[in-house]
C-alpha cells in the first residue's frame, strides 16, 4: 500500500510557520510608556568603579540605551561592536550608554577585564524595569533602546543588535 506523505507535510509545515509566526511576535518589543525616558533621565546609577553618576546629564544627546548583562552572551558578544560604533559615533555626539542588570561586583570585574570605549552604569534588578518602561515587554536581553535628543524613543530592539540596521537607524534620526 503506497502513501502519499504530501498532507501530512502540508499541514507540517502549516504548524511550523504558525509556531515561527507566534515566537518572533512573543519577543518584540512594544512600545515605551510616556515617561519612561524622564525615568531614566532621573535617576542615579552607580557606574562600573561604584560611582554615582546622574542620567540626566546625557539629556540633550542622542542616546544609545543597551541593557545588558555579563552573563547574557549575546550582550558580551556584541559590545567590542558597539565600543566600535562609539568611536564611529563621537562626532555626532551620540552616547551610548551601557545599562547593566547585573550585580555591582559582577560590573566592576568585566569592566576591568574588557576595555569597553562607553560608560557602563550598574542597574540591577531596577533596570529590568525600566527596560520593561522602555518596551522590553519579554524582558528578554540584550535590549537597546535609541533615544533622539528630544528624549524621544524612536526604535527598540530585543536580541542581539545588526550593527548595520542599528547605523541607518541613528543616521535617520
Amino acid at each position: 500500500m503506497k502513501r502519499s506523505y504530501l498532507p501530512m507535510l502540508a499541514v507540517a509545515l502549516v504548524f511550523c510557520a504558525a509556531g515561527a509566526w507566534f515566537g518572533a511576535r512573543q519577543f518584540q518589543s512594544g512600545p515605551a510608556t510616556p515617561s519612561a525616558v524622564d525615568q531614566f533621565y532621573s535617576r542615579t546609577l552607580p557606574d562600573a568603579a561604584g560611582a554615582p553618576a546622574e542620567m540626566k546629564q546625557w539629556k540633550g544627546r542622542p542616546l544609545v540605551l543597551n541593557f545588558w548583562a555579563t552573563w547574557c552572551a549575546p550582550c558580551v558578544e556584541e559590545m567590542p561592536e558597539l565600543t566600535a560604533l562609539q568611536k564611529e559615533l563621537q562626532p555626532k555626539n551620540v552616547q551610548i550608554l551601557g545599562i547593566g542588570i547585573d550585580n555591582p561586583a559582577n560590573i566592576s570585574a568585566f569592566a576591568d577585564k574588557y576595555k569597553i570605549g562607553y560608560p557602563l552604569y550598574v542597574a540591577g534588578m531596577e533596570g529590568s524595569e525600566l527596560s520593561r518602561q522602555l518596551g522590553n515587554q519579554a524582558g528578554g536581553l540584550p535590549f537597546t533602546v535609541l533615544v533622539d535628543a528630544s528624549g524621544n524613543v524612536k526604535k527598540t530592539y530585543l536580541g542581539r543588535l545588526k550593527m548595520e540596521e542599528l547605523r541607518r537607524d541613528i543616521a535617520a534620526m
